[in-house]
């Protein structure tokens, strides 16, 4: 968005007009673009309008009906981070007792809303001229939040009384790639994690992906899903780390929120569950679950077993409830083999197969395609290691209480 598009959609008429904006309809959008430049409306703010109310649907699932009120960028709004975790990263900062918490890489101010929410003075630091203002305009109704335009590493932590900081680091490139290694983050993270000699109290949100041989031993790193999907793993220390070094995983999915966790050097090796045979039960680990390297714990929780010391699939002689897998029963299995696969299907009359795998390089949807199948009935099969050869395990999931 440039400059004149960004000050159009400030002023008074862009304001109204976001605000006269039916929900977006992707259908519409061309007619309605075309209506109101009819009516005389500037076409680069009828744009800006348009993309805004685009954003603004998206942003719905992170921000909910708050979306209304804010402003967004593609990129700003992809790595925002979501209102149910903001929240949860808030609560550590008030739980702690702090008083002035320092948002370094603020980005469009969705972390920095949750604090300031709570009553926290929030300093929020944000380097990109366009995100700063869009996150001042996200934050203008918290009168104790201030957005800064400055290089976070830049920042006189002590000069603005500042006792507890949260970083954001960027992990994009500027032509929008993921970055995966945290020394490439901006700031890195070796510079982030120097901050503790300033500030102990430190929360570092980095990407899931990151291995553990990059974290701090003296840290409680945990990893969040929410409704299945793995957003982000974070990093804490001093007061914030109020469980201690080690690593857990939280599950968030509407109103509840579960975890699990094992104590110790962060940078552990995860402890390894035993493998056997395939039981009666079969349960999927969540995916914070398994970056976290938890899954031995899970195991021994449902009393379970792994079916292959790399794979990380859960076997049991009995069904078990649990918020951290999703758990199948276990119908069928056998070696893997394209015309026996088809064959046992068709016998069936299965006509939709839901594919999960793990240790296995074939792609599903080129194995739906290959199995050319019709019927009215549907199936779940789970391709994988078993005993060291490729198998399929046929299934059907639990329902949940």
């Amino acid at each position: 968005m440039d400059r004149r598009t960004l000050s159009q959609l400030l002023s008074p008429e862009g304001w109204a007009l976001l605000a006269q904006l039916p929900p977006y309809d992707e259908e519409q959008a061309l007619r309605l673009s075309e209506g109101l430049r009819a009516r005389g409306l500037d076409p680069d703010l009828v744009a800006g309008a348009l993309t805004q109310s685009r954003l603004r649907n998206r942003a719905r699932s992170k921000f909910g009906e708050f979306a209304g009120e804010m402003l967004f960028t593609e990129s700003g709004l992809e790595q925002a981070t979501r209102l149910a975790v903001a929240a949860r990263h808030a609560r550590r900062y008030a739980d702690a007792g702090v008083q002035h918490v320092a948002d370094l890489g603020c980005g469009l101010g969705g972390d920095a809303m949750a604090m300031a929410a709570l009553g926290l003075r929030v300093l929020a630091v944000e380097l990109d001229e366009e995100t700063a203002t869009l996150a001042t305009v996200n934050l203008r109704a918290f009168e104790h939040a201030q957005v800064r335009l400055a290089d976070a590493t830049e920042v006189d932590l002590a000069a603005d009384g500042i006792d507890a900081v949260f970083a954001d680091p960027a992990r994009r490139t500027r032509s929008g790639a993921r970055v995966f290694d945290p020394r490439a983050y901006s700031p890195d993270l070796d510079t982030l994690l120097g901050l503790r000699h300033q500030v102990p109290n430190l929360g570092l949100k980095v990407g899931p992906g990151i291995p553990y041989t990059a974290l701090p031993s003296q840290t409680h790193a945990q990893w969040i899903s929410v409704d299945g999907n793995v957003v982000e793993a974070g990093l804490w220390f001093g007061d914030l780390a109020t469980e201690g070094a080690g690593r857990s995983a939280l599950l968030l999915s509407g109103e509840s929120a579960h975890v699990i966790s094992a104590p110790g050097d962060a940078d552990a090796r995860p402890v390894q569950a035993p493998a056997a045979d395939l039981g009666a039960y079969l349960y999927e680990p969540d995916g914070a679950v398994i970056r976290a390297g938890l899954v031995a714990q899970l195991a021994e929780r449902i009393e379970g077993h792994l079916l292959d010391e790399s794979i990380a699939y859960v076997s049991t002689a009995s069904a078990h409830e649990t918020p951290f897998a999703v758990g199948y029963r276990v119908l069928d299995s056998f070696d893997f083999g394209l015309k026996r696969l088809r064959a046992y299907l068709r016998t069936r009359e299965v006509g939709r197969v839901t594919i999960k795998k793990r240790g296995t390089a074939v792609v599903p949807d080129q194995l739906r395609q290959q199995l050319g199948l019709r019927g009215p009935n549907e199936a779940t099969i789970v391709l994988t290691r078993l005993r060291g050869k490729q198998s399929v395990i046929v299934v059907e999931p639990l329902t949940r209480g």
